[in-house]
């Protein structure tokens, strides 16, 4: 595969599982638009919210549990747009079928099914990405890489605060029960660490303490030495949300731009399945990496719990 030109002689046979707000928003306009991807089918719990979103992106429409194997069985990977403790068991079944996997974060909400994906797809041999937005936007996976390249960094700020849950939304994504249960850490959690490990290294100590409503606000100390904190929710009012990390140091100050939606940043993950499917080399942000998310969300949720 071209990854740059993003043109295969044979397409990449993508299935997506899933049908909520975020298959139906996101990944099956990106995969059923992609020039190197045929979106090979559409898997849903409920059969006429797979038929409808089969039918919308010309594709055929699966179900039940039979129908994952046919979906598996018709695509030289899958896509994931579950809740993720329904995520993980299906990606170690995908992964055991030899099928590549893009997963959303996190990949599981326990150490567990995080570490039996990253496993199931080591033992496999096959290639896997987890779609953490920021480092697949272009817009903020070139800063990253400046960043990371320019090294120096003393310290480092990360807010990223959501209003899903704030009085009078009507966010459709509002009504994901694990996200309501699990709130901002683990939504967009994964995100801000996903910029801040490459820049700064590895988290080596780690503390964390509850917030107003789901807010959670971490301390982390690097292995390069710098430091960090990360302030994360989805109740904050309207006027109060956004996302800023900025990284401070012997050169300055950077802060990270805006990016283009979600939309090119999944096409900058399907790009990178591709790359690592070609090249037989893991990608940085793949299943080992969500692995270590869901390790270190685990800690933080322990503490701030504590």
């Amino acid at each position: 595969m071209d990854s740059a030109a993003g043109t295969t002689a044979a397409p990449l046979r993508i299935g997506l599982l899933g049908t909520g707000p975020w298959a139906r928003n996101t990944q099956a306009p990106a995969l059923a638009a992609h020039p190197g991807v045929e979106l090979s089918g559409v898997w849903g719990r409920r059969a006429e919210a797979a038929d409808a979103l089969a039918t919308a992106h010309g594709t055929r429409a699966y179900t039940g549990d039979e129908g994952i194997d046919a979906l598996l069985e018709a695509s030289d990977a899958v896509a994931f747009a579950l809740p993720p403790d329904v995520q993980a068991p299906l990606a170690v079944r995908a992964a055991r079928a030899g099928r590549h996997i893009l997963m959303d974060k996190p990949v599981a909400t326990t150490v567990e099914g995080a570490r039996a994906v990253a496993d199931a797809v080591a033992e496999a041999g096959v290639a896997s990405i987890v779609f953490c937005t920021l480092r697949f936007a272009p817009e903020t996976a070139a800063w990253i890489a400046e960043q990371a390249s320019v090294g120096g960094w003393f310290t480092a700020r990360a807010q990223w605060l959501g209003s899903l849950y704030a009085e009078g939304s009507t966010s459709e994504y509002a009504d994901s029960p694990w996200r309501r249960e699990k709130g901002g850490l683990w939504d967009v959690g994964p995100h801000a660490l996903s910029v801040l490990i490459p820049v700064l290294g590895d988290v080596e100590h780690l503390t964390a303490a509850p917030g107003p409503a789901d807010t959670t606000h971490l301390i982390l100390r690097h292995t390069s030495g710098a430091s960090s904190t990360v302030t994360l929710g989805l109740s904050a009012p309207p006027g109060a949300a956004g996302v800023e990390i900025e990284f401070r140091g012997e050169h300055g100050s950077a802060s990270a731009p805006g990016w283009d939606g979600a939309e090119a940043a999944f096409r900058g993950a399907v790009d990178a399945l591709a790359e690592a499917v070609r090249a037989g080399v893991p990608h940085a942000c793949d299943a080992r990496f969500g692995r270590h998310l869901t390790e270190l969300l685990v800690a933080a949720e322990t503490r701030a719990r504590a």
